[in-house]
């Protein structure tokens, strides 16, 4: 086991000889010097693991020495130990990222704490999170045997995303794997409950189901515009319930957060269906029918969403609300840099809308750059470019200048994505949408077992392009192809993010409203 090395820096350091024996009965390995230079020195000289440093000695004092350390070492953890509760003190040696600040008398135990919190604090987490995880493993495991209902559904979702968070930073690859496995499971118990419900779901007005795409507004937003604040609806595409959890922290020292559930997105899980959905509130078919100036029939998902924001004008006029709005899609960064400077214009609107896209053009990177796929191997790792991109995002500017603001903020997304492993081999004809993870056309031949198809469109709301229109939707990881070039087809598409289809990710997406804490 690895002896970690330990510098100790106090003019009275003889006075600490029985911390010393104790420390070092623990397995550590001390080197005890009795000035701020000689701490200096020893930095220079040899490799720590921590320092201990005393605040006030005579010549150099604790303060001085950290400076002069940070900047030879700025990653080595120094905690600070002193006699004096002064606040300032404090502030300063915090502001100078010590590990811990420690209060003589020193008592042994609190000084094998603070070593432990800083030294051993990832080893002990990840033993410990992996002992939670096997104790929730099996009732994790059952409950998939229940019948479970669409909340009981969010809720195992949600469970998972937190363990695979949890696991994210341990060093036990096996307990993983055996989430990984744990959520392929999952997966396939969801895609068999939602091919049960879900046309029970859109053809009966009174049955038990949750809140879908096209009731978000009406249900979660609309009741908002009554407070005297503005609203700012920030929908992020193809934002994951995972990556919500990712960012949130990040969000949360600027806002409070007011209510953190989620909602279900409708099928086909892509933004030409599920956005036009919030935004008219209406589902496919009815969009087609009475908007057919606004619902273009291009099989081009940006050709679709064109008419976002007239879809929402209708319906705040359908539902008898006089409310001023803008609306703003975020596709490039020069975008939001722009809507950054012109936030304090939007104040006098009840309803800001701002739609970004960036998640959306992650995925797609990922799949067509193979730079993308390097940076971004397995979900760990797609998460963290998530992290990443937004910290450094005119978006999250725009969070925080509207943080300044007396508002309401929401954000949401209209789909999640998966990443797909399994091929299942379609054949369409020329007319055939290009998705991946669900298809529409006339002439469609595939084998019906373990898939979701309809061919009454009208049973699922959706439009019907002719009288022999099928829709045909994948579940759990797979993905459609077709046989001619069949290999080079999978091997391009396979391990990439896709959505359209029905899975967790996809259909289970988060709904975030939020209150500035200032």
């Amino acid at each position: 086991m690895q002896r970690h090395k330990i510098l100790w820096a106090d003019d009275e350091i003889d006075l600490l000889k029985p911390h010393i024996l104790f420390l070092t009965s623990k397995g550590y390995d001390i080197t005890p010097v009795n000035s701020g230079a000689d701490a200096i020195e020893q930095c220079e000289v040899a490799n720590y693991d921590i320092v201990f440093l005393d605040e006030n000695m005579p010549g150099m004092t604790g303060l001085e020495t950290l400076a002069q350390i940070k900047t030879q070492k700025p990653n080595l953890p120094v905690v600070m130990i002193t006699k004096s509760e002064e606040e300032h003190i404090m502030e300063q040696a915090i502001g100078s990222q010590i590990a811990d600040y420690l209060i003589k008398p020193l008592n042994p135990n609190q000084i094998l704490l603070s070593v432990k919190k800083i030294l051993e604090n990832k080893r002990l987490v990840s033993e410990k999170t992996t002992l939670n995880y096997q104790q929730e493993f099996r009732n994790l495991s059952m409950a998939y045997n229940d019948r479970l209902d669409h909340e009981q559904w969010a809720d195992i979702y949600k469970k998972l995303i937190y363990w695979e968070l949890a696991l994210d930073s341990s060093e036990n690859k096996d307990m993983r794997e055996m989430l990984e496995s744990q959520k392929a499971e999952a997966n396939k118990y969801f895609c068999d409950f939602i091919m049960d419900a879900y046309e029970h779901w859109i053809k009966d007005p009174k049955a038990e189901k949750p809140l879908l795409s096209n009731q978000l507004m009406l249900k979660k937003v609309f009741p908002l515009l009554a407070n005297p604040e503005p609203v700012f609806f920030i929908l992020i595409d193809n934002l994951r319930y995972d990556q919500w959890k990712i960012i949130e922290p990040m969000i949360s020292e600027y806002f409070t957060v007011e209510e953190e559930s989620t909602y279900y997105s409708i099928l086909p899980t892509t933004t030409e269906f599920a956005r036009n959905s919030i935004f008219s509130g209406l589902m496919p078919s009815d969009m087609q029918k009475n908007h057919p100036d606004l619902w273009v029939d291009d099989d081009e998902e940006t050709g679709r969403n064109l008419n976002e924001d007239k879809f929402l004008e209708h319906q705040l006029k359908r539902n008898r609300l006089d409310a001023k709005m803008s609306y703003h899609k975020i596709i490039h960064t020069n975008q939001g840099k722009t809507l950054l400077d012109n936030i304090n214009n939007l104040m006098s609107n009840k309803l800001n809308v701002i739609v970004y896209n960036f998640v959306d053009m992650l995925s797609h990177a990922r799949t067509d750059i193979a730079m993308i796929r390097e940076l971004a191997p397995d979900e760990p790792a797609y998460r963290s470019i998530t992290k990443s991109w937004f910290l450094h995002s005119p978006l999250f500017d725009i969070i925080k200048k509207i943080a300044e603001k007396k508002v309401r903020l929401v954000i949401t997304t209209d789909h999640g994505t998966i990443r797909v492993q399994r091929p299942y081999k379609i054949i369409g004809d020329k007319e055939t949408n290009t998705n991946l993870r669900y298809k529409q056309g006339k002439n469609l031949t595939f084998d019906e077992k373990n898939i979701y198809f309809t061919r009454k469109p009208e049973n699922l709301m959706l439009p019907k392009r002719n009288l022999t229109t099928t829709y045909v939707f994948t579940k759990e990881d797979y993905f459609l192809a077709y046989p001619n070039n069949f290999n080079y087809y999978v091997n391009y598409y396979k391990d990439t993010f896709q959505h359209g289809g029905i899975s967790l990710e996809e259909m289970i997406i988060p709904f975030i409203s939020l209150s500035p804490k200032q």
